[in-house]
């Protein structure tokens, strides 16, 4: 085992401590009977390092009895009997003995300190080494929740995927005749614009205006394809600066057949000169439709007048909120509170997955989406998006 200190090896039985002690005041009471020593300070210097020596191997147990030893021996070779003891030799053997036993009472204490220490140091290696393999287990278990969290945003795109596509595929119709209308108005043009040439003096300021408006129903035909196939596309979530507001004007577009389908008058009270915000359009353009169909279908059967009020504001706490309202069926007390679980629905048909992943998707956003009844009828849902320093850069 490796020592820190190299004289700090096991301490002996007491046994052998004791057996030292005897040995080693036998040794320096014999060096001090040499007669080659002739040094004054020789008995005292020997018989501290026999009590030293002692109690360094032994503990304190053979260092007293070293001690005891070697002021006997003292005493009874380098001093007069105690009755004809000169005054002079009195303090001469008391500082002897105290100096024994301090010295092995202060080499006791030391060996000890050296083993706490000792054992501490090899404590602190150990707790090193646990706290080393325990980050070595949360760097492994990090990176592995890293990879489930990648698998499990990955699974979320998925699904949303799966629920724009079905969504989609529910109103096909609306969208084929919202499609329609702007190429069958381009087709009207176009026989306008023939008709203008045809004649014996054609009119050509008739006709460019004809060929215009062909033009413009072709455009728009175009936009309302290219955002459909945007939200059919599959994909990592893009994020970019966009505005909020053209996100709302491109929804209620879009969905412009189902809300004239079933006589509802939508209504836009947007608030001007919102910031950008760093979102991924196509997730945002996602839970808009899922919130303005929940308000188409919650109007669909009720009678009187039929309202979808979409507004959008800026918050004092640094939030763009935008709420949709209806003033359909509105919903029980008792549901108000699942409506964002997973496969809860109030639909014949629904699948119950629009509302939870409209959450997910702004809370991934760092924002919230919650739920409002109007007075005296309908349902409000409201979300809001931070507005973050990089989305004003």
């Amino acid at each position: 085992m490796h020592l820190s200190n190299p004289l700090l090896w096991p301490k002996l039985p007491q046994i052998w401590g004791h057996g030292i002690a005897v040995f080693s005041v036998a040794m320096a009471l014999f060096l001090t009977q040499l007669p080659e020593l002739h040094l004054e300070a020789a008995p005292l210097s020997l018989f501290v390092f026999a009590v030293m020596l002692t109690a360094w191997v032994g503990g304190l147990a053979p260092g007293l009895l070293a001690t005891c030893l070697s002021i006997l021996a003292f005493y009874y070779y380098f001093l007069a009997p105690m009755h004809s003891l000169a005054a002079n030799e009195i303090p001469r053997f008391i500082s002897f003995a105290v100096s024994l036993l301090f010295v092995g009472l202060l080499t006791s204490a030391q060996r000890n300190a050296t083993e706490s220490l000792k054992r501490a140091h090899d404590h602190l290696q150990g707790v090193v080494q646990d706290l080393q393999r325990t980050n070595e287990a949360l760097q492994a278990e990090s990176s592995e929740r890293k990879r489930a969290e990648e698998k499990l945003q990955q699974a979320q795109a998925d699904l949303a995927h799966v629920s724009r596509v079905t969504t989609m595929g529910e109103f096909t119709a609306s969208l084929a005749h919202e499609v329609n209308q702007p190429i069958a108005a381009a087709v009207t043009n176009a026989n306008t614009c023939l008709r203008w040439l045809s004649r014996d003096s054609p009119d050509l300021e008739e006709a460019r205006a004809a060929a215009m408006r062909i033009v413009n129903d072709g455009t728009r035909a175009a936009e309302i394809i290219s955002r459909v196939r945007l939200l059919f596309q599959k994909g990592a979530p893009k994020r970019a600066l966009i505005d909020l507001n053209e996100v709302v004007r491109e929804m209620i577009v879009l969905l412009r057949s189902e809300t004239v389908r079933y006589n509802i008058s939508v209504g836009a009270d947007l608030a001007f000169d919102l910031p950008r915000l760093l979102a991924d359009r196509v997730q945002l353009q996602q839970v808009m439709m899922n919130l303005m169909l929940n308000g188409i279908d919650a109007m669909k059967n009720v009678d009187g007048s039929r309202e979808l009020i979409i507004t959008s504001r800026r918050s004092a706490d640094h939030h763009l909120v935008l709420s949709v309202n209806d003033n359909g069926v509105g919903l029980p007390p008792d549901q108000a509170d699942q409506i964002f679980k997973a496969f809860f629905t109030t639909k014949p048909h629904g699948t119950g997955m629009g509302l939870s992943i409209s959450r997910s998707i702004i809370e991934s956003h760092g924002g919230r989406l919650w739920f409002g009844n109007n007075s005296p009828r309908g349902a409000s849902f409201y979300m809001a998006l931070p507005i973050r320093a990089e989305a004003h850069e």
